[in-house]
């Protein structure tokens, strides 16, 4: 038998307020780039973020490269920590190859394509998806000084069912030939 204290004392005891809305996606987007920056100023063996802006500015097919690849790895980082359905996320590199590029003097896309797997498609994953999109065109044309795309991200969201089925985009997850890069797992 356990005895319980005739008189409990209240001590003080402070309750936080749990908030239970959605993320500040301007601010997750302004973080994304800046650390997407600091990626590409590493790999390109830069003193200054500031610099990369410069070569995707004029451009430059390997600085688009590593900014894409940052881009995507932080994107699914943000989505996997709000969205609990996610179970992966990819980005898919579909370009030309530098060689490819340079005989038909494209500049190199900015979009950057991510195919996110889901357990199932919701409206919050599409929703964070929408919204994460609309505030990277913001923050990319105030840091490119350029004119606004429509679109900065490609995010598919494939599920279950079409993994299994091989069915759209879920065929990419097991081809053999164009294999999306895995940048995320839960």
């Amino acid at each position: 038998m356990t005895r319980v204290p005739a008189q409990t004392e209240m001590r003080d005891v402070k309750f936080t307020e749990v908030s239970l809305r959605p993320p500040d996606v301007s601010s997750i987007a302004d973080t994304i780039l800046s650390q997407a920056l600091d990626f590409c100023a590493q790999k390109l063996n830069f003193d200054n973020p500031n610099a990369v802006v410069d070569y995707l500015r004029q451009g430059d097919y390997t600085a688009y490269t590593y900014w894409r690849y940052a881009l995507a790895k932080e994107v699914a980082e943000h989505l996997g920590a709000w969205i609990e359905d996610t179970k992966a996320v990819y980005f898919y590199d579909h370009d030309a190859t530098p060689e490819d590029s340079c005989f038909a003097e494209v500049p190199p896309e900015p979009l950057v394509h991510i195919f996110v797997w889901a357990r199932r498609k919701t409206a919050a994953l599409r929703s964070f998806s929408e919204a994460i999109d609309q505030a990277f065109v913001q923050a990319f044309c105030e840091l490119m000084q350029t004119h606004q795309p429509e679109h900065l991200l490609d995010i598919q969201v494939v599920d279950d069912h079409d993994v299994e089925n091989r069915r759209g985009y879920g065929a990419l997850l097991t081809s053999l030939h164009n294999r999306p890069l895995l940048v995320w797992k839960r």
